[in-house]
């Protein structure tokens, strides 16, 4: 064995052990599917709510998934309203905080009083904050602070995880 691999032999080694040692420490442990329900009544069981959602929205709102950009009709609406979790029917956002991000989905500048809970995200190795319904706690996006005045957020919402009732 030549110096240089014998060097680059040691220095791979300590590097391992390193990442051994503050990846059982350091490294996220993984989150559960959807945040626990505040209210006790929406505490249901994953058969439950796939007898209530349709394959997406349970796949959004239960397993934390994210639907393909630029699918979602709420990025082409305008009408005055409110919209709601698809899975509680709870008050999320009004239209009157919705902004066209550019980004591929629904985006607000602000939630509505009392209406989401947040927790950090780590799937993409980067922290990212995740907000789901306080009531039922269906996941509904991420929000990032690169939005307009006067919050300067970027709700950022997956279409199916939503339900719009115009004025």
């Amino acid at each position: 064995m030549t110096l240089t691999a014998a060097v680059l032999s040691r220095r791979s080694l300590l590097l391992a052990a390193v990442a051994g040692v503050f990846g059982a420490t350091w490294w996220p442990r993984p989150v559960l599917a959807a945040s626990k329900a505040k209210d006790p009544a929406w505490d249901l069981s994953a058969a439950d709510w796939r007898q209530r959602l349709s394959p997406e929205a349970y796949q959004v709102l239960r397993d934390e998934g994210t639907e393909r950009p630029f699918t979602s009709p709420f990025n082409e609406e305008k009408r005055s309203g409110t919209y709601y979790c698809a899975g509680c029917d709870l008050a999320l956002f009004s239209s009157d905080a919705k902004f066209d991000s550019g980004t591929g989905w629904p985006s607000f500048f602000q939630p509505l009083e009392g209406a989401i809970a947040t927790k950090v995200d780590f799937k993409l190795i980067i922290p990212r904050t995740e907000y789901h319904c306080q009531r039922c706690g269906g996941h509904q996006g991420h929000v990032f602070n690169d939005g307009p005045r006067p919050t300067g957020k970027r709700y950022c919402n997956n279409g199916v995880a939503l339900v719009f009732r115009a004025d």
